[in-house]
């Protein structure tokens, strides 16, 4: 079951400047940063009152985030909903007609599990499950 929207993920060019910017500008509090080489993303998740915004950049043109930086330039990269049984829905995803990128859940930058689902399945937007 969703439960609501856990995080909004931005892809930026240089995320120190990013994490300054959302600080200066929106009053964010940085609250976790991590780097994952086998994606080949540097991430920082920022606290906006009650929201949270994932800060994404590439380590690697060629890795997801590099390409869509490559491809699209800065901005939305995906829209994660908080769920309580990760297993289950993307059994209700996939029950639903929705293609999925992950068929089994990963462990994600913030130490839960996630799974995407496919932009082209939900309107253009990329749409990530994560287990709260």
């Amino acid at each position: 079951m969703v439960t609501g929207i856990h995080h909004v993920g931005v892809a930026v060019a240089d995320l120190d400047e990013s994490i300054e910017l959302y600080r200066s500008a929106l009053g964010a509090r940085l609250v976790h940063r991590a780097r994952n080489e086998k994606d080949g993303i540097e991430a920082a998740f920022v606290h906006t009152g009650t929201g949270e915004v994932e800060l994404l950049s590439a380590t690697s043109p060629d890795s997801p985030v590099g390409k869509f930086l490559a491809k699209r330039g800065p901005g939305l990269h995906h829209v994660a909903y908080g769920v309580t049984d990760i297993t289950q829905a993307l059994a209700d995803a996939r029950a639903a007609g929705l293609e999925l990128i992950d068929a089994e859940p990963r462990m994600g930058m913030h130490g839960s599990l996630i799974a995407f689902v496919h932009p082209k399945s939900v309107g253009g937007v990329l749409t990530e499950f994560v287990e709260i």
